[in-house]
């Protein structure tokens, strides 16, 4: 029991350590300085809720850009779905108009080609930039795609660009399933709309993220005319929030996963405790004979406990090996991010050695206190 229960402990502390790790990773290539902005609800006069959403459009864009004091950046999503087709293959995806320093902003990558350009938004080129699992939905191999030909809807785009794979970053639809294309070509060609799904705003270096969000809220609401009372009819996301809540949840759930799993050492250290007991029992005529040969009480003592230690250790060793090996075939298995970190191994290590010792004080003392004379008359 020792040995599955340090295993099942390493198991669900790499697991939680992979999670934590994997958050970390996935909000540092959203970025921990920029701030999401999204419509929100309509209210009326009074503050009264009411049934239609105010959508966020390319004048706020442009107010947040020319009015905001702590912003470096601002980055508009226009979005749809739309089908999109590239020879015989078709499928629905989402369609994002968007500007250039999208990639910078939101910290993406290309694995291919290049990324929109001023000289596309001006002239409303008709290119795009794909998504790193849309040549996979399509079949075919990004290199294949580049400069060729596709159909959003019934236009044609020139596919200049695939992005890097970025994963799910745990809410709103996967970027890697998008399209990207000029935010003056999604407007006047393809949407025929200046409402936007989204903004990200990236804060100036040296600036609180809390200044940030004030100053947002200062030129929406007055481009949205929001009379002073009356609350927002937008949604402000800071993403290091999601991050640390992400990590609380990671970690909360860690702690009760080690917390049941670590019940198994205790049915570990029964388990050696009645080992011990026994082997006190079919030992008694050797515990009589080393006494009459002049062992002490706390050679007896120190005996007993030496080889419970040795078997606590033995079986968190080999519960040590167990974890790594299951943490390697489920991280391997289902592409889970699990962490064996040195601090878990040494504090199994800990663990197994202490349950050890406490198994073995009783059946040492017992063995201690054994009389010479009626141990050596034991059968």
């Amino acid at each position: 029991m020792i040995v599955i229960g340090v295993g099942c402990v390493i198991i669900g502390a790499a697991f939680g350590s992979g999670t934590q790790a994997a958050v970390k990773e996935q909000m540092s290539t959203l970025g921990a300085n920029v701030l999401s902005i999204y419509p929100g609800q309509s209210f009326g006069r009074g503050g009264v809720a009411s049934s239609n959403r105010v959508s966020l459009t390319i004048d706020d864009y442009d107010a947040l850009r020319r009015d905001s004091q702590f912003l470096s950046a601002v980055v508009p999503e226009l979005r749809s779905g739309r089908q999109v087709k590239f020879g015989n293959k078709n499928i629905y995806g989402t369609v994002t108009g968007t500007t250039p320093n999208y990639m910078e902003v939101n910290k993406r990558e290309l694995t291919h080609g290049r990324m929109i350009t001023q000289s596309d938004l001006a002239a409303r080129r008709r290119v795009a930039v794909l998504g790193y699992s849309i040549p996979t939905s399509l079949e075919f191999l990004p290199t294949s795609l580049l400069g060729r030909d596709i159909s959003i809807g019934r236009i044609i785009f020139k596919v200049v660009g695939v992005f890097a794979e970025v994963g799910s970053s745990g809410y709103g639809p996967s970027v890697d399933d998008a399209i990207y294309i000029p935010l003056t070509t999604a407007r006047f060609r393809v949407f025929g709309s200046d409402r936007l799904g989204s903004l990200s705003a990236e804060v100036k270096e040296n600036i609180g993220v809390d200044m940030a969000m004030v100053d947002i809220e200062r030129v929406l609401r007055r481009e949205h005319k929001i009379r002073p009372g009356d609350p927002n009819d937008f949604q402000i996301m800071n993403r290091s929030v999601f991050s640390d809540m992400m990590q609380s949840i990671t970690s909360t759930l860690s702690t009760y996963v080690i917390g049941i799993l670590a019940i198994s050492l205790l049915i570990g250290a029964i388990g050696i405790l009645s080992i011990m007991l026994v082997s006190v029992t079919e030992r008694t005529r050797e515990i009589g004979v080393r006494k009459a040969l002049g062992a002490t009480r706390g050679n007896i003592l120190t005996q007993f406990i030496v080889e419970a230690i040795t078997l606590g250790a033995l079986g968190g060793l080999f519960g040590i090996i167990l974890g790594w090996l299951g943490s390697e075939g489920i991280s391997s298995q289902f592409d889970m991010p699990l962490i064996v970190e040195m601090q878990t191994v040494l504090i199994a290590v800990a663990v197994s050695v202490s349950v050890g010792f406490l198994a073995g004080v009783w059946p040492a003392y017992l063995a201690s206190k054994l009389d010479p004379i009626e141990a050596l008359r034991h059968d």
